[in-house]
């Protein structure tokens, strides 16, 4: 059977032969390459995205799923950040409210002072936010912090603050910016590897060639501007420009245990102020179970697939311990994930990571490549918008207004049924569900609440061209459950073989590949 998106992929590909100049090349399909891609089609300007691997797959799908103004950048005083992701957090709860929530967050306070400390603290962070504040901190006394913070330490409690952030789906996310992107006559290709830089006679960058990774066949795509939007690989881009040139970017890793709700039954997330390395911790309620993390831990390489190291689990499952009644063992570890931070390298090689800001920066080079570092998924938005700012700016283009402010991604819906394990395709959710309807009760995980109709969905409009792509970015189960996961694997895959026309030994190589991903997502 020839799927839509089978033939989507293939249209989009044929793109490459048939369009011969773009106004821009994005490199990199996480975050800050969507956010730079829906920026310049929402000018009108010709973009096309392309991706190594499946959307998302690195950093952009193993947040701590929070769309946040940054309480711990306040704390270190840069208010300038805070007040720009307070304001994108308000813009995104706007634009694709299917998949941002306003969350309640509660810090537990044990001493007087630091009901102090947290109330002006948070009630400057309402105040940063304006009138894009999701709502109002206050202090709440002991019995109503015991009450809202079920299973929390109550030794020496002496009530908490209550503040408001946006909590979210990363990859879902990213996969609605996809779909945004070519919906406003964009092209973006996952599995699309860039392989070199193309340069004019100048020596100015004039395109890239790429290789689809799945035919290995390989395309000459030129274009007026090209963006390096690998995130933690930006030096790998960058290389392909200048071999000589140093070290731009520094990775910090921070992994997340995911826990039955049992451990933390509570709607409101827990934010602890201080943890024995002087980080914040967070156990967010998230699809059903609960977020805990994460870690902020220097890493000399870059990877796809990052590993969490012991001393990360430990250092999660103790500082929880500390305030958690019933304590979590290895053994109680749903999933344990792991992304890697792209920060800007610190010049003197002394900071810490978690030192080093989170703002972005942008750079380009003699070449004309446009580089960007940093950043994060609550301000991906303005990332674009800079980032296609500068291009006009340096390559003495129109200046064009931002169209992406107010503009909604596929599937926004107000006022989704946060209860349907289906909400966050959104407006898609009738589709989804009218497609559930051919497969009548033909659910692959009845504890994760997740249908066949969703794996069909994923390859005919998501683009899911693996297993992987459906079980960790399209659904979230290996996230969720990394047990469970792999027993759905070969049902997942035998859908995926009849909707993109594979065989058997494709079947077969896709239920290896992916159990031996997400064994290494298990405490064993």
């Amino acid at each position: 059977m020839e799927a839509e998106t089978e033939q989507n992929r293939g249209a989009l590909v044929t793109r490459l032969t048939t369009q011969k100049d773009w106004d821009l090349i994005v490199i990199g399909g996480g975050a800050t390459g969507l956010g730079i891609a829906l920026e310049a089609v929402s000018r009108g300007y010709s973009a096309l995205l392309v991706e190594q691997a499946d959307f998302a797959k690195g950093t952009s799908s193993r947040s701590t799923k929070l769309v946040h103004g940054g309480v711990r950048y306040l704390a270190q005083g840069d208010i300038q950040l805070v007040r720009e992701a307070s304001i994108e957090r308000g813009l995104l709860w706007r634009n694709a409210p299917h998949l941002v929530k306003n969350q309640t967050f509660i810090i537990p306070i044990y001493t007087w002072w630091d009901r102090l400390k947290y109330t002006i603290g948070l009630k400057l962070y309402d105040w940063i936010a304006g009138r894009l504040s999701l709502g109002a901190s206050v202090f709440i006394p002991r019995n109503k912090a015991l009450f809202k913070l079920p299973n929390i330490r109550s030794k020496g409690l002496v009530g908490g603050v209550l503040y408001h952030d946006g909590q979210f789906d990363d990859s879902r996310l990213a996969i609605n910016l996809v779909q945004t992107i070519i919906e406003k006559g964009g092209t973006a290709l996952n599995y699309m590897k860039v392989t070199g830089l193309i340069k004019d006679n100048g020596q100015h960058i004039s395109g890239v060639t790429v290789k689809d990774i799945e035919t290995n066949q390989s395309y000459t795509c030129k274009a007026k501007a090209v963006v390096n939007a690998t995130g933690v690989f930006v030096d790998d881009i960058l290389q392909l420009d200048n071999p000589t040139g140093s070290k731009s970017i520094t990775a910090s890793q921070g992994v997340h245990l995911v826990l039955d709700k049992r451990f933390y039954p509570a709607d409101d997330a827990l934010m602890i102020p201080a943890t024995s390395d002087g980080r914040v911790l967070f156990a967010v309620p998230w699809h059903g179970k609960v977020v805990v993390g994460t870690t902020d831990t220097p890493v000399k390489e870059a990877s796809l697939e990052p590993q969490a190291l012991e001393k990360e689990i430990a250092f999660i499952l103790e500082n929880a311990a500390n305030y958690l009644v019933e304590q979590p063992k290895r053994s109680d570890v749903l999933s344990v994930f792991a992304g890697l931070r792209p920060l800007a390298a610190p010049q003197d090689g002394k900071q810490k990571t978690k030192e080093i800001s989170r703002s972005h920066k942008i750079m380009v080079t003699p070449s004309h490549l446009f580089t960007i570092l940093g950043g994060k998924w609550t301000t991906f938005r303005k990332m674009g918008e800079d980032m296609v700012d500068r291009i006009e700016k340096e390559l003495q283009w129109p200046h064009k207004e931002t169209g992406t402010r107010h503009l909604s991604i596929h599937g926004a819906m107000a006022n989704v049924n946060l209860n349907d394990p289906l909400y966050f395709y959104g407006s898609d959710t009738t589709n989804v569900k009218a497609l559930m309807n051919g497969h009548a009760n033909q659910w692959l995980s009845n504890s994760l609440q997740i249908h066949e109709a969703q794996v069909i969905w994923a390859v005919q409009h998501e683009m899911a061209r693996t297993v992987e792509d459906v079980l960790s970015r399209r659904t979230r189960a290996l996230l969720l459950d990394a047990r469970e996961s792999i027993r759905m694997a070969e049902p997942v895959a035998v859908i995926m073989a009849k909707e993109l026309g594979k065989d058997e030994s494709w079947i077969r190589e896709q239920v290896a590949a992916y159990t031996k991903l997400a064994e290494r997502y298990l405490l064993v």
